[in-house]
């Protein structure tokens, strides 16, 4: 029996449906939510949530924040630190959390979240430093049209208003003597107070230089005062970012940056004795359910089985086609959990997509996906599950982040030639070429097979780039996918491709320069025929016109054929018994 598709089980959200998603969508800015100045997805504690799936470490972060503000005997402690890299969540947690202490009235589904019944009693003072939106040379414009400096300076405001920054003034103009911890206490009170910090590594990267005066310098006593600070407050957390990836190495654009800010709290924790808590707002097991919460209103999982069991059937009646299942492979549950997006997909993107040092984790692959959703509404192909192969480097959005986004311009001579180019490119790419000779009226095995091939050669390491031929199969059989022509398609794909790498190696993979197949073409394109067979005629006259042949045995020791005469050799293959 057919399995449903995509489009009977899944609704897209509207933003995604209607291509209204812009690129801002996508990036969380804490100061304009606390302005108000905020895209409605992120200013909207209703839309916030709506769209916001509840991790574990998002669970754990707001019960642990509300545990410290309410007193309660379970505490993590009074520092928090939300640890991952680029585009991992961290400034969603922080909004998160600004929206439940300040707005849970208006979050219908709060309870997925944390219990309400757990939340302060009484309001909440929330101030927050973000790094990307400070101004240390001209001052950034405050309540009370105070224009503050440095962190102390715009947190002093946001804790006790314009009377609380005269308290600091000569330490924030100064940019040097930061108020000490008892000071700082004194503008945190006997009250609930969340201390939010985030980008503290783009400040350092703003403060650098003899120009910024003694700021730099003075963050490090400043977050010592402060951690003191928080940290003697019963009701005081303070929640700070910073960009770690695997291993604690920094790998964004500011990881000299992030690596000192790690080294600095790490002194600080060992000078004051304070623990700093380590949270991960999402772990690489929930990045796909994040995704689908964020692209799909809703997904009928009643009927998801009926599309696992199909997938389930194509796996075993073609396991010998397929990659090795190992222990911890199991591709019915990933599918299951993670519907509609087809586990190959995900893992392509975590595991080579994301070696890329531009590609921003969840922020990035929602990019891409949006776009893929959005287009295949639009265009409706047959489709159980969302592949890799549906994500279109036609689409001008998607190729755009390819050449802009995530920095390999050097693809887009091989995705304009082999792949897929658009309409303002006139000529069809070499797959496109195919889906019509070769496969008109069938699903687009041509496309099917570039693209797949295509993104696996997106990665950062020379190992990860391409795909075996099992690797290829897994990410293309699907209901109504014909595995003769997947191979039809990558025999024509490896004769015909001017970017395909024809090196000999085992992996299917398109190189940044042409392959020796366009070089061999482009210099039959340079003869005419009439002349070359003319030339040919020539030579071969020249060299039989002696009509004596020299014999040359096969085998002798040794077997040479001179080569600096004009004289014809014949060569003869004997056996001597």
């Amino acid at each position: 029996m057919t399995p449903p598709t995509i489009y009977e089980l899944c609704q897209p959200r509207a933003d995604v449906l209607e291509g209204r998603i812009r690129d801002e969508d996508f990036a969380a800015d804490l100061s304009q939510v606390l302005k108000g100045t905020a895209p409605e997805l992120y200013k909207n504690p209703a839309v916030f949530f709506a769209n916001t799936h509840p991790t574990r470490g998002l669970r754990d972060l707001f019960l642990a924040v509300v545990d410290r503000l309410t007193g309660a005997g379970s505490q993590l402690g009074s520092i928090l630190r939300l640890d991952t890299s680029y585009g991992g969540g961290k400034t969603h947690g922080l909004i998160g959390l600004r929206h439940i202490l300040t707005a849970a009235d208006q979050i219908p589904n709060l309870a997925e979240f944390i219990d309400p019944a757990r939340l302060p009693g009484q309001e909440v003072t929330v101030a927050a430093f973000d790094g990307e939106n400070a101004d240390p040379m001209n001052g950034r414009r405050m309540e009370g049209n105070v224009l503050a400096f440095t962190p102390w300076g715009e947190l002093a405001v946001q804790l006790a208003g314009p009377a609380g920054y005269e308290r600091i003034r000569n330490s924030d103009r100064l940019g040097a003597a930061p108020p000490g911890a008892e000071t700082l206490r004194e503008l945190i009170g006997e009250r609930p107070v969340l201390i939010l910090i985030d980008e503290l590594s783009i400040y350092l990267r703003k403060i650098k230089g003899p120009a910024a005066g003694q700021a730099a310098e003075q963050l490090t006593p400043f977050l010592t005062d402060l951690i003191k600070a928080v940290n003697s407050s019963p009701q005081a957390v303070l929640v700070f970012t910073l960009a770690l990836g695997k291993g604690g190495q920094a790998v964004d654009a500011y990881g000299e940056e992030n690596q000192r800010i790690d080294r600095i709290f790490a002194e600080l924790q060992s000078v004051t004795g304070r623990q700093i808590t380590a949270l991960t707002p999402t772990s690489e097991d929930e990045t796909v359910q994040v995704l689908t919460r964020r692209l799909f209103e809703s997904i009928d999982h009643s009927r998801v089985e009926e599309v696992v069991r199909a997938y389930q059937e194509i796996w075993q009646r073609h396991g010998e086609a397929l990659p090795p299942v190992g222990q911890n492979d199991d591709r019915s549950e990933e599918l299951r959990r993670g519907y509609p997006l087809h586990p190959e997909l995900i893992q392509t993107l975590m595991q080579k997509t994301a070696t890329l040092e531009n590609f921003q984790r969840v922020r990035g692959m929602l990019r891409l996906l949006a776009q893929t959703v959005g287009q295949l509404w639009r265009e409706q192909p047959r489709a159980s599950a969302i592949h890799l192969h549906h994500v279109d480097p036609g689409n001008e959005r998607i190729r755009l982040e390819i050449s802009t986004k995530l920095a390999q311009q050097a693809f887009i001579p091989a995705v304009r030639a082999d792949v897929s180019s658009t309409a303002a490119e006139g000529s069809k790419a070499l797959a496109q070429r195919l889906d019509a000779s070769e496969f008109g009226g069938l699903e687009p095995y041509g496309s099917m097979v570039a693209r797949t091939v295509l993104f696996h050669s997106l990665a950062f390491n020379e190992p990860l780039k391409g795909l075996s031929r099992l690797e290829l199969n897994y990410s293309l059989y699907a209901p109504g996918v014909d595995p003769a022509f997947v191979d039809k398609a990558v025999r024509h794909l490896e004769e015909e491709s001017e970017y395909l790498d024809d090196s000999g190696t085992s992996k299917l993979r398109f190189l940044t320069d042409a392959n020796l197949n366009q070089m061999v073409r482009k210099r039959e394109g340079q003869f005419d025929l009439e002349t070359v067979r003319q030339e040919l005629n020539a030579r071969i006259g020249t060299i039989f016109a002696k009509q004596r042949f020299e014999p040359v045995r096969f085998p002798a020791s040794p077997a040479d054929i001179p080569d600096d005469t004009d004289g014809p050799y014949l060569a003869v293959i004997h056996w001597e018994g």
